[in-house]
């Protein structure tokens, strides 16, 4: 199993909280067969949790233009018809993708182009299914422009427990479909805007898969 480069810190971290907490407890419980028992299996418990979210698994990763993939593991918590107020200033469809602690943290790029915009927003700390998180989270957005098929935002969103997101992606660049966007820190969720005239492959509660679960076919621009 390989581990994501973003979480080399946390891991190493997490390995000397673990080291510490046996350490200690041998020095004062020694003699305490128990308490030794009880103190290795929470430093076991701990890394086994940091290691199984810092997970990036190999898959084989879909592209089809036109087609929106998954760009997170998760549960689909919100399919709506919504108004945006950052980007495209009107209605737009919304699928929102909630990350448990459990879920890979990776982020992906769900369809090809330029990136056209990408902004950090501060905010708050809200749990990741609050409606209001969407807008007043800490959370940043990215535009890709596909040629043929538009425009689509794709919002990554800290949650209570995520209070770090890593987004790779510049002005100008170019996005690959399924290649890496960035990645959140425990517990989180990914918003896509898109046009309205799309057509939903999901439903609510049910769980794509990063990088290979068709959210949405578009329909090609108007010559």
């Amino acid at each position: 199993m390989k581990f994501h480069k973003e979480g080399r810190a946390s891991i190493i971290i997490a390995a000397l909280v673990c080291i510490l907490i046996v350490v200690v407890t041998n020095y004062f419980f020694g003699d305490m067969p128990k308490v030794m028992g009880l103190a290795l299996a929470v430093s076991m418990a701990i890394m086994l949790l940091i290691l199984q979210f810092f997970r990036s698994p190999r898959r084989r990763m879909l592209t089809m233009n036109g087609s929106i993939i998954a760009p997170a593991d998760g549960k689909v918590v919100v399919i709506e018809e919504t108004h945006d107020e950052e980007y495209f200033k009107g209605p737009v469809t919304q699928v929102s993708i909630f990350m448990s602690p459990l879920n890979v943290h990776i982020n992906w790029y769900p369809i090809s182009g330029k990136v056209v915009y990408s902004k950090y927003h501060p905010g708050k700390y809200l749990v990741a299914w609050h409606p209001k998180s969407s807008t007043d989270n800490e959370r940043h957005s990215v535009v890709i422009q596909n040629e043929e098929y538009g425009e689509i935002l794709v919002k990554q969103i800290a949650g209570a427990l995520a209070r770090r997101i890593v987004n790779y992606s510049k002005e100008g660049d170019a996005a690959v479909q399924s290649k890496e966007m960035g990645f959140i820190k425990f517990g989180s969720r990914v918003d896509l805007l898109f046009p309205t005239d799309a057509n939903i492959e999901v439903k609510l509660e049910e769980k794509p898969v990063g990088g290979q679960t068709i959210i949405a076919h578009l329909k090609k621009k108007a010559s």
